[in-house]
């Protein structure tokens, strides 16, 4: 399955908010089929999704879950709080465990509670709630840069150079993933996207 999840995915919980970052290309094995492929991604106001895997799959998930929050909002007037959309994600995921969607998923925002919180999904729903974690084939590089910068009392505007630093870290030694990274940072003020384009000069 992690031959298909050509990506790096990052999600990091800051004092003040949410950073969420994914680089660019999409891949296929060996094969780049783009450079300009989006893996991050607002869902709502003050919600994110990160994703790694299969863009078909990615697609078809997030059209599913914009269309069940769309319809918990006009059914209950109140919009869906990050646990409940986690959790919503995860039964989707668990539902089609047999014939699975080929991705990771790290969704983050500010819950309704106004505390931020990331978690994590595999491709059969299993959840958990983290500070950082990253997914995809450069998980374990980008990982490595987490652990060793990582603390508690973050500010958004340092986890967003930390996932930026991070996944440019999994560029260089993952060839599924490349071409620059995206950036969302949600804080309770509201959010921001940038875009950082580099390419990876090997000495």
């Amino acid at each position: 399955m992690s031959q298909v999840m050509g990506a790096t995915a990052v999600g990091i919980r800051a004092s003040d908010g949410v950073v969420l970052a994914a680089d660019r290309r999409m891949s296929y094995g060996s094969f780049i089929v783009s450079r300009n492929a989006r893996k991050v991604f607002r869902v709502g106001d003050r919600i994110g999704v990160a994703t790694a895997g299969l863009y078909g799959d990615i697609s078809g998930l997030l059209r599913i879950v914009e269309t069940e929050m769309r319809y918990y909002e006009t059914t209950y007037n109140t919009r869906m709080s990050l646990k409940a959309l986690a959790k919503l994600l995860s039964n989707i995921l668990y539902s089609s465990k047999f014939f699975p969607y080929y991705v990771e998923v790290i969704v983050g925002g500010i819950d309704r509670d106004g505390k931020p919180r990331v978690y994590v999904l595999d491709p059969v729903g299993a959840i958990t709630e983290e500070s950082f974690i990253a997914v995809g084939t450069g998980a374990t590089t980008a990982l490595g840069v987490l652990e060793a910068e990582y603390r508690d009392g973050i500010t958004v505007e340092e986890a967003e150079e930390l996932a930026i630093r991070a996944v440019r870290a999994a560029i260089a030694r993952d060839a599924g993933s490349g071409d620059g990274v995206d950036v969302l940072a949600i804080t309770r003020d509201g959010w921001r996207e940038r875009s950082v384009r580099f390419r990876v000069v090997q000495e």
